[in-house]
């Protein structure tokens, strides 16, 4: 989309705005709206229309990277569109480079203005009634609120807007699709209703592709500096790799009557470094160190100039620097991996996300709104653990886990150094009731008016989970979040959702609980991981649950850097089951021949003689048809079937297995966790695949024993080898196990 772009000065401080409404805008900074609730912006002394329409991302790169200068009160109409042709004369390279329009086409009056809109200098007032076009709507004229009764019927929807996108993070789209849902008499006028709110602090407007890096020049996260001017001080952002800003170039003006030189900074290329120096076309150009500019240094006291000059040089990046400098996707981190022409914005090379292109596409010039962080709650103190098993009948193993935790989240947070959410592991073996675990933490973010969130990788285990939190929590019935579902724009206290999910928040829980972080597709994804991180509050918390941490949580805390709880034994009190080895040959050999070992036949007929639920799991899909083939051939009359993600009956496959229709499943990993049926065996077959490691062998052992009337269940590793991970999986059982042992839980 395109966006009015304009600079403001107030209380003597300049700042540069975005605006998708300047009606709204000039009715703020004129205060006329002052008076009525919602409308209590400053009176400014000067307002200038840099562009009556720009493409979004670059209004963003403007207003991210400008720093104010005293000589700007100064300045016409020519100073402010030099200025904007040099803020973005890497981005007119770059678009002249895809194609577009060349630097003297983009710097027309229809694209840089530079017009004063107001100016109180003198204390007479100068007011510009400039008319423009923006959406095919009259927006400049100050009379204009696009259909709205006037500045408290505007007020009155942009509270109600801003309350509905509370800890959201939302493309265009998007809201279109939240405010016909929850708020239809807005869905023709949002935008002026979200200039409001953007003007009060509640709502911030974003490219979603666009620079956020602090090394590199502006952004939100730009290294910010104090400078005086005029005796007060205004703060600007120190831009050290942009080419371009107030004082990165140099030009001559006439001031009372004298001849003035502007700053030159040294890091943008002026002065000295300007002779020294040669430019890198594009973004994040630096000047680099050429043959024969710097001559040989032998003296001491020319060593030690040139060894000060050196950190003033910007060389090239490379590797990882290269990419931390290139801009990202706001949404899910990741970096843009095309251009295209874009009718939106009129760029001919306009970056675009493909990493979350399912959740609409991603673009640098597609509107972003996120709601303005608010700081997190502080949860009550943690509980005794007789307390926390009467109230939610906890066991012993349990109940002491979740008193940890909540010592946890009541603690002050002046623990670490580094800012941002804390970290807690809830390390918990399978079947131990992590669920039941969290519901006191669940409740103390509650009764200190906060909201938490459930978050776990896969649908299935959401679907399972969420009549469980209805049950336990039945005040604020959680909101209930994956593709496809009906709670899309649903507003609760608690969210349960799927870690793709998380997109579409920012910042909006106090306590945030991660189920099974080591599962895929949450595992060594990275965009799921940035969805998290952003999620949570920067004073919130995060609850990290699993029975199989990754090695470095486990490392960080075995070493005490990760505060923890171990809960080594299920709810039932009774030792997890101890897998053992079966040797058979590669089970692709198996099926070629059309037999199976008759070791692995007398297993499963001991696992039907007890009237077990059988798993029997293969590492391959493409296994599952011909060993259903032999199976049904050796064990004629017993009902068995097959599933895999692959299949759309899945679901119902497994309430029948649950529900003892069906005797013998042969699966994959899709139902390694989240998934428990009473009375099981567990065969794995092909254990020493490489696609089966410890953690997804630990989870595949922990579907057998987790019921109190057969905590005894059989486990089987079937393979030609006996590898790393099936020790190391057998290695970890035994030693909760032991854990459990000592601490008198079993």
């Amino acid at each position: 989309m395109r966006v009015a772009v304009y600079a403001v000065e107030c209380n003597a401080a300049w700042e540069i705005r975005i605006s998708l409404n300047m009606a709204v805008d000039r009715l703020w900074w004129n205060a006329e709206g002052n008076g009525v609730e919602g409308w209590g912006g400053g009176q400014a002394d000067r307002l200038v229309l840099l562009s009556p329409s720009l493409p979004l991302g670059w209004g963003v790169q403007l207003r991210e990277g400008f720093k104010a200068s005293p000589a700007m009160r100064l300045w016409k109409k020519e100073d402010w569109k030099s200025y904007i042709a040099n803020c973005l004369k890497a981005e007119i390279r770059q678009e002249q480079a895809a194609g577009g329009f060349r630097e003297a086409e983009w710097l027309t009056e229809g694209n840089i203005s530079g017009e004063s809109m107001l100016d109180r200098a003198g204390g007479d007032v100068k007011e510009a009634a400039i008319s423009g076009n923006y959406g095919g709507e009259q927006v400049f004229p100050k009379e204009s609120l696009l259909g709205w009764g006037g500045p408290a019927a505007l007020a009155v929807a942009a509270n109600q807007l801003a309350a509905v996108l509370a800890g959201r993070s939302l493309l265009q789209g998007e809201v279109d699709a939240l405010v016909a849902e929850r708020l239809p008499e807005l869905a023709e006028n949002w935008p002026a209703a979200v200039q409001l709110s953007h003007l009060q602090g509640r709502i911030r407007i974003e490219a979603a592709v666009a620079y956020n890096d602090p090394k590199r020049g502006g952004g939100v996260m730009g290294q910010r500096s104090k400078v005086k001017q005029s005796v007060k001080e205004t703060e600007r952002t120190e831009n050290r790799e942009q080419g371009g800003g107030v004082l990165g170039w140099r030009r001559m003006m006439k001031q009372n009557g004298k001849e003035t030189e502007r700053i030159s900074n040294r890091e943008q290329g002026g002065g000295v470094m300007e002779r020294m120096s040669e430019t890198v076309a594009g973004r994040g150009s630096r000047p680099l160190l050429t043959v024969g500019r710097f001559p040989l240094v032998t003296g001491r006291l020319l060593r030690g100039a040139a060894l000060r000059l050196l950190p003033l040089l910007r060389l090239p990046r490379r590797g990882a620097a290269a990419r931390r400098g290139a801009p990202r996707c706001l949404r899910c981190g990741s970096v843009p991996t095309g251009r295209t022409a874009c009718a939106a914005c009129g760029l001919a090379g306009c970056a675009y996300c493909e990493a979350c292109l399912a959740l609409g596409r991603s673009r640098a010039c597609a509107l972003l709104l996120r709601s303005a962080p608010l700081p997190a709650v502080r949860c009550t103190a943690g509980v005794s653990p007789t307390v926390a098993a009467r109230r939610w009948g906890l066991s012993a193993a349990q109940a002491a886990a979740a008193a940890a935790a909540l010592g946890f989240l009541a603690e002050p947070r002046e623990r670490s150094a580094v800012s941002g959410p804390e970290r807690f592991l809830l390390w918990a073996v399978t079947g131990a009731g992590k669920t039941e675990i969290t519901f006191p933490l669940l409740e103390a973010a509650l009764a200190a008016g906060g909201r938490a969130l459930i978050a776990t990788p896969r649908r299935d285990v959401v679907l399972e989970l969420a009549p469980r939190l209805a049950k336990a929590f039945p005040a604020d019935i959680p909101a209930v979040l994956y593709g496809g579902s009906d709670d899309r724009w649903s507003a609760s206290n608690i969210t349960l959702a799927t870690t793709h999910q998380l997109l579409r928040f920012n910042q909006a829980f106090d306590l945030v609980i991660i189920d099974e972080l080591d599962a895929f597709p949450y595992h060594n994804d990275p965009m799921l991981a940035y969805a998290a991180g952003q999620v949570c509050k920067s004073s919130g918390s995060f609850i990290f649950l699993s029975a199989t941490p990754p090695a470095e949580l486990q490392r960080l805390a075995r070493s005490g850097r990760l505060p923890h709880a171990r809960v080594p034994v299920r709810f039932h009190g009774h030792p997890l089951p101890v897998p053992v080895h079966l040797h058979m040959p590669p089970l692709h050999r198996c099926l070629k021949q059309g037999r199976l070992p008759g070791s692995l036949i007398r297993a499963l007929q001991r696992s039907l003689n007890r009237k077990a639920q059988t798993f029997l799991f293969v590492s391959r899909i493409a296994h599952i048809a011909g060993l259903l083939q032999l199976l049904r051939r050796i064990f004629p009359g017993v009902p068995m079937e097959g599933t895999s993600s692959k299949d759309p009956d899945r679901a119902e496959k497994v309430r029948e297995f649950r529900n003892c229709t069906i005797s013998l499943l042969v699966t994959t990993t899709i139902l390694e966790r989240g998934v428990t049926i009473p009375r099981s065996d567990v065969f794995i077959l092909d254990a020493d695949s490489s696609l089966f490691d410890e953690a997804a062998l630990v989870q595949m052992a922990g579907r057998a024993g987790r019921s109190k009337d057969d905590p005894d269940g059989h486990v089987v590793f079937a393979s030609a080898e006996w590898s790393k991970s099936q020790r190391r999986a057998i290695s970890q059982i035994r030693s909760m196990n032991a854990i459990a042992h000592r601490q008198g839980y079993l």
